[in-house]
């Protein structure tokens, strides 16, 4: 799947891409996502009668959510390999800790949505008012250690300049999402922040995390415009 995503991908990647074929912590990794993607399926029994079929199909949104999230990160992580194919010890460990948080989220994620996608009756019963600033605490602050984790990765890449032949535009680039991952921590942190103030209305710094696609616009249109200018030839 890895050498697929590689072969299509490539060519609309600003940075060249230096490895095509899966390494064993690759390998590894992807038996990790499948598995936390087995914790969130809408359900592992077939159903035995229309009723449980309908039950079912109630978690699809809630499992699609949790999808695409893992998915995401998975290809983050994949593009991340494929740029730079780097395997050493401290890449290694930081993707080992990438892997472990995925894991240990997976059921706060999913329960989080199946909260989001669930009537009011069903709320009350899963959660007291009470406790929503904790599940908002949890949630934030798992997803600021995925991107302390990948600006970690991608900073430590910067060491390797020479080693990969790394050309100024791809330095560049390199930086740009480099310090992307440290903005989306700052989001993150944000949302932390307002859920530990605003006690009885924490449940609204969900609201924050809908910065990261502004942020994400924004950051890379500003760099994407500066890198025309300072690379015109590698357009």
């Amino acid at each position: 799947m890895r050498a697929k995503a590689a072969s299509k991908l490539n060519a609309g990647d600003s940075i060249k891409w230096r490895s095509h074929e899966p390494s064993r912590i690759e390998t590894f990794s992807d038996a990790a996502f499948a598995f936390a993607l087995t914790l969130i399926i809408v359900s592992i029994e077939v159903p035995k009668t229309f009723h449980d079929l309908m039950e079912t199909m109630k978690g699809t949104l809630s499992f699609a959510l949790c999808f695409a999230i893992l998915f995401n990160i998975w290809n983050s992580q994949n593009i991340f390999f494929r740029r730079y194919g780097l395997n050493d010890k401290f890449t290694v460990t930081i993707n080992a800790v990438l892997l472990f948080v995925v894991l240990i989220y997976t059921y706060p994620l999913k329960f989080l949505f199946e909260l989001l996608t669930a009537d009011d009756a069903k709320q009350s019963l899963m959660i007291k008012s009470d406790d929503i600033r904790e599940l908002m605490l949890i949630y934030s602050a798992g997803f600021c250690a995925i991107y302390i984790l990948f600006y970690l990765m991608y900073r430590h890449v910067l060491k390797f300049i020479d080693e990969l032949q790394l050309t100024p535009a791809e330095v560049y680039q390199t930086k740009t999402v480099t310090t992307m991952n440290l903005l989306c921590v700052g989001i993150c942190l944000l949302s932390v922040t307002f859920a530990l103030i605003f006690r009885s209305i924490a449940g609204f710094s969900g609201y924050i995390f809908f910065l990261f696609p502004i942020a994400y616009s924004t950051w890379f249109s500003y760099r994407g415009k500066k890198k025309r200018a300072l690379f015109p030839k590698e357009d």
